[in-house]
């Protein structure tokens, strides 16, 4: 029989009696925390009381449903596959429209748990029998509201981008604040031992040069600066090759690190395109590293999620393929080099390599490199102060090179054909192919925060900097 963690039995019991006075259960638990195993033990225990006949679960992807019926299928002791005499199936959203309307009649004809994963990708609301909200959201409202006997929404960040209502959800009035049947936080959940402690390294540089034929160069002292000009985005520094081989090698020497004491310990980049992760899994040849690369082309994506959550290999490169539920606790750095920049998501990223492996050593923590982008910075700070005993946020200065005559290397890439386009150089070391005519010369940047930035956001953190 699997132990119980002391959160999960108090949620199993907080929702069992609820139920007996109401329907729904919203249960808001900290990402990695281990939210399936508790909503599995709450219909095992409502089996066993009788108040159900079938479970059905919905999860925001084919990997995380998959996770999902595998656990179902573990705490219930039968089979999850949706079909005759199994304990009930797991399904997507996405497929939510394309159900058999058998499936549907099932809630209506006898007594059904449906559990609603991540349900903040769900937004809606009725207002004079009319619904409204996302089509996954208007789907719950008009299928399952009402006709579930019991319905249980998780979520590790209970929040939505377009501040629309969750579904199903309870707000108070009239400032608005979600209830929550239940929660449990990362503060807890570090102490409890359930949750790696999470360490941020934001990554900046002083010096970043841009140069045009019409405007000249342009020196800018960091990352926000530069962005603020307008000149260039955000996701033009994720392309760049400076840019990713720094970040790269700090994160590789951290995972190298990690795995004198934790072996089977794995590292993640979110990337942000297809060509992106292609780019950055060039860019770790470099360093000598293999990685996996799993996007939506990649043939029997979820069966290399798979070999991988059990494989010795060192680092995997997802879009979009290893987010919020999936399961794979041996990843303990990430990369986040994505172009989405909202709180959910750096939450759940970052959930990634929180999930604790029985046995490990607990001042390792789970390593995430990002960014200094403002929306990034705050995002971290934020989770600092979720955890004021904890240092969270250092930064990942490195020195310039020195010439033989005392000064400092500083690169600068000249203007593409088109005059309109800015290019820069950032982090380390530029190295190109050179043609048999031509002689590239190796070229170093400062990498390090600048003096008024430096003051801005140690203002921010307060004390808890490392």
């Amino acid at each position: 029989m699997m132990q119980l963690r002391a959160w999960q039995s108090e949620c199993i019991a907080q929702a069992l009696k609820s139920f007996e006075r109401q329907s729904h259960f919203l249960c808001h638990a900290t990402p990695a925390a281990g939210k399936t195993v508790m909503v599995a033990s709450v219909a095992k225990a409502l089996f066993e009381r009788g108040n159900i006949d079938f479970v059905v679960c919905f999860s925001p992807s084919r990997a995380v449903a998959q996770s999902v019926a595998t656990t179902f299928s573990q705490i219930l002791g039968r089979s999850f596959n949706g079909q005759i005499g199994a304990a009930g199936g797991s399904y997507t959203y996405q497929s939510m429209s394309t159900l058999p309307s058998e499936l549907w009649r099932v809630l209506s004809d006898h007594r059904v748990l449906v559990v609603l994963d991540e349900v903040h990708h769900c937004s809606g609301s009725s207002w004079d029998e009319f619904s409204m909200g996302n089509s996954w959201g208007r789907i719950i409202l008009d299928r399952i509201q009402g006709k579930a006997s019991f319905t249980i929404a998780l979520s590790g960040t209970p929040w939505r981008t377009d501040d629309n209502p969750i579904v199903l959800a309870r707000y108070s009035q009239p400032d608005g604040e979600l209830h929550c049947d239940y929660e449990y936080g990362l503060q807890r959940a570090v102490l409890d031992g359930v949750c790696r402690a999470p360490n941020i390294v934001l990554t900046d540089n002083r010096e970043i040069h841009l140069k045009s034929s019409e405007l000249g160069l342009k020196t800018y002292s960091s990352i926000r600066d530069t962005i603020k000009q307008g000149h260039i985005s955000y996701p033009d520094f994720l392309y760049r090759n400076e840019v990713i081989d720094h970040t790269l090698s700090e994160a590789s020497k951290r995972l190298s690190k990690i795995r004198r004491r934790v072996p089977t310990a794995a590292g993640l980049v979110v990337a942000a395109t297809v060509v992106h992760a292609e780019q950055i899994a060039t860019r770790f040849s470099a360093l000598g590293e293999k990685p996996v690369v799993v996007t939506s082309r990649t043939p029997e994506a979820h069966e290399v999620i798979n070999n991988f959550r059990t494989s010795s290999d060192r680092w995997i490169i997802s879009v979009g393929m290893i987010s919020e539920g999936t399961d794979i606790p041996r990843l303990q750095v990430c990369c986040h080099l994505s172009r989405i920049r909202t709180e959910l998501h750096f939450r759940q990223v970052l959930g990634r390599i929180l999930r604790c492996q029985a046995g490990e050593p607990s001042d390792i923590g789970g390593w995430l490199y990002v960014l200094a982008e403002p929306s990034l910075t705050e995002f971290a700070r934020r989770i600092g102060e979720d955890l004021p005993e904890q240092n969270v946020v250092s930064f990942s200065p490195r020195a310039s090179r020195q010439n033989a005559d005392g000064t400092m290397e500083r690169a600068v890439v000249p203007e593409d054909s088109d005059a309109s386009e800015w290019d820069f150089s950032v982090n380390g070391t530029d190295t190109r192919t050179a043609r048999p005519d031509q002689t590239w010369q190796k070229e170093t940047t400062e990498l390090s925060m600048s003096n008024h930035y430096w003051k801005e956001v140690l203002s921010l953190f307060g004390d808890r900097m490392l």
